[in-house]
């Protein structure tokens, strides 16, 4: 078995009176692609943002790679993050850049590669994510996908230990969804990157997952592989992925 990369212990983050994340302890594996699944305001994304610190919990904590970063403060965490990639739904791209200078900010911010090595790496990421000759195209004219396609080149720039995807294929087509799950698969194959995935797409889980958590309730009410999850006798988890209503459940 892979070594755990994150672990994560009696987690928990509250907004005012409403708990979001209760007591939640789980691993990810070194290399694995790690998809959590919940429906719409379950707190999937709120887990996500602890794995980089963006935000602090309440109580518990996350280790990566044997450092509690619940704990450190922007500047301390600063290191940590050149390591962890991140990929917003919007993509975040930056509007007044165009493509390349998108994708080589991150290099120029956090390296010492001159212009020649800057530029071999964007293009390498480029064709990383099957994009060429838009280097000098400004986002605006990008269709959704490609968007989030140059922002996931731009996420890959400092070829990242880990990369968080926060619902990567909201608002893309089936096809351009599909595309996305073959980018995130290859991005683990070819770099070695540890993915973790907030979806609730469930054609890209079926494709890209290693294994899932199922978080409803502030907790985990399943963690396993995707197998083991559709032989599971949880009604609530079966009628998600068979994409049933809820209705249709009986939920306990």
């Amino acid at each position: 078995m892979p070594n755990p990369l994150f672990k994560i212990r009696h987690l928990t983050k509250s907004y005012g009176d409403r708990t979001v994340i209760e007591d939640v302890s789980f691993d990810i594996l070194e290399g694995e692609s790690f998809v959590i699944l919940g429906r719409s305001g379950t707190g999937k994304s709120v887990t996500l943002r602890q794995l980089n610190g963006l935000e602090k919990p309440d109580a518990g904590f996350v280790e990566f790679d044997g450092v509690n970063i619940s704990t450190l403060s922007e500047q301390q965490l600063y290191p940590i993050r050149k390591r962890i990639g991140m990929l917003f739904q919007g993509g975040a791209l930056f509007d007044s850049l165009d493509v390349y200078e998108n994708i080589a900010f991150p290099l120029r911010e956090h390296t010492d590669l001159d212009e020649e090595a800057i530029a071999a790496t964007v293009e390498d990421r480029l064709a990383m994510v099957r994009l060429h000759g838009i280097e000098r195209l400004p986002p605006s004219s990008l269709s959704g996908g490609m968007k989030k396609r140059v922002a996931l080149a731009r996420s890959l720039a400092l070829k990242p230990q880990v990369m968080l995807f926060d619902e990567p294929t909201t608002g893309l087509d089936p096809m351009t969804s599909a595309s996305i799950g073959e980018l995130i698969r290859g991005a683990q194959r070819t770099l070695g990157v540890t993915s973790v995935i907030v979806t609730h797409d469930l054609p890209l889980t079926h494709k890209v997952a290693d294994r899932i958590a199922f978080l409803d309730g502030g907790r985990f009410r399943f963690t396993g592989s995707l197998d083991e999850a559709l032989e599971a006798d949880d009604p609530l988890l079966r009628a998600f992925l068979e994409g049933r209503e809820e209705e249709e459940a009986d939920v306990a």
